[in-house]
């Protein structure tokens, strides 16, 4: 991913799943220039509830999904202890985000601009 890419947080995969027009223009927007914007496995698990979240599932197709990897367990486990934070799922966007060198896209910015700035190079953390 580029320094252009996008990691959507559980906002935004709520808000495609309530059809939210504005979410699914930005989304088709990416997709049409070639982008894929990226979520995760946690924030996928965060959001779905059944099998019949059809406009959940269908957005989902235009995404990549980043696994949560053993690996990762520990540096998400030493973010949190360095920040005071809990939430393991915030803590792991904002990890793969780094580490693809992307926006995070959420409509909890303030837990994880709290997250981001304990990087090098801050992440950017994007309001929906």
């Amino acid at each position: 991913m580029s320094a252009e890419g996008v990691v959507y947080d559980a906002g935004v995969l709520v808000a495609a799943e309530r059809d939210d027009r504005e979410a699914w223009q930005a989304h088709r927007a990416r997709l049409e220039r070639g982008m894929v914007p990226w979520t995760t496995a946690p924030v996928v698990a965060q959001v779905s509830r059944s099998g019949r979240q059809a406009h959940l599932r269908r957005f989902l197709r235009g995404c990549e999904v980043a696994a949560f990897t053993p690996a990762q367990a520990h540096a998400v486990g030493a973010l949190l202890g360095a920040t005071g934070s809990r939430d393991v799922v915030d803590a792991h966007v904002v990890l793969v985000a780094d580490c693809a060198r992307a926006h995070v896209l959420t409509s909890d910015e303030d837990d994880l601009i709290r997250l981001a700035a304990r990087f090098p190079s801050p992440v950017r953390i994007l309001p929906i």
